[in-house]
């Protein structure tokens, strides 16, 4: 194990350990405190946020950048800030921290017994909306989750997922893909955040004018299990209340290759994420190289 890999691993466990026994205004002012120191230092992170935001604003010019990527940063330690409080939030904090659009898409598919595919892109807080799916509508799901280094980083992760209520795969192993399948013919709920290629199989889409790699998985296994397949976006306004919109089923293509079809349905995937992040761009935290032409072609679609 590396020193950086140790260093990180330590500090996640100070933030679990500390960060959710601070009261919750401490707690905000500290992730935008760090929000702004690290801004201010235009570390790679910030700066590969900032040339994200450059496809996702393209009028913007560098003075419009540095606001985006200033409000980014504060989004992203406001992500981090509740996660590592989430544990000790009681169920009413839960359920009153999130709002959601169009709710019903899911509920109805839910009391009908049907399998649900939920796809998000990194934006806002993905894990509250998870707690809040397990605590105000105490419905159990299955999500993946990358293995991260140390193990000892992952392992917290997982624990800390599982204790909001949610079973955890590891996204390598090769052995996600039947559990979630069987999950879904079972009429389970699914959740996966699918705006990242993690393997060397994404599908090419196009994503703010230029090509992207989106991961197949969500329309595999749409088309393999017949459960619905629910694309959602998620935000921030200035309320301590996280807003959400649930969009129309993606419908499986009645022609074409199994290939063909998944390209257009994770186009269809692509397209709700990029009205959600184009209305709200400072809260996806994109802090990676997304587009192929910003990827290191020896290095793949990692």
């Amino acid at each position: 194990m590396s020193t950086a890999e140790r260093l990180a691993g330590t500090l996640y466990g100070v933030g679990w350990s500390t960060v959710k026994k601070l009261p919750e205004p401490v707690a905000v002012r500290l992730g935008r405190t760090i929000a702004d120191l690290a801004w201010k230092q235009r570390g790679k992170g910030v700066r590969r946020l900032e040339a994200n935001y450059a496809r996702v604003v393209p009028d913007a010019g560098p003075e419009r950048l540095a606001e985006l990527s200033r409000a980014g940063m504060r989004s992203y330690l406001r992500y981090w800030m509740e996660s590592f409080r989430l544990p000790a939030w009681s169920p009413e904090r839960v359920t009153a921290g999130f709002a959601a659009k169009d709710l019903h898409h899911l509920t109805d598919a839910l009391a009908a017994g049907r399998g649900v595919i939920l796809a998000l892109p990194h934006l806002a807080n993905w894990d509250l909306a998870g707690a809040w799916v397990t605590t105000a509508l105490r419905t159990p799901f299955t999500t993946v989750a990358e293995r991260l280094k140390p193990e000892s980083l992952y392992d917290r992760f997982v624990a800390y997922r599982e204790g909001l209520g949610m079973e955890v795969l590891p996204h390598s192993g090769g052995s996600a893909f039947g559990t979630l399948a069987r999950r879904l013919r079972d009429g389970g709920l699914v959740c996966l955040v699918a705006d990242r290629d993690l393997s060397s199989s994404g599908v090419e889409v196009d994503f703010f004018g230029d090509r992207a790699r989106m991961p197949a998985g969500p329309a595999l296994l749409a088309q393999q299990t017949g459960a619905l397949l629910l694309p959602v976006t998620l935000w921030y306004d200035d309320s301590p209340v996280m807003k959400g919109r649930v969009y129309p089923p993606v419908e499986v293509p009645v022609s074409g290759t199994r290939a063909e079809r998944t390209s257009v349905m994770t186009q269809a995937l692509a397209d709700a994420f990029a009205s959600g992040i184009a209305e709200h761009p400072e809260d996806w935290h994109m802090l990676q190289r997304l587009w192929i032409a910003d990827l290191d072609p020896a290095k793949g679609p990692a």
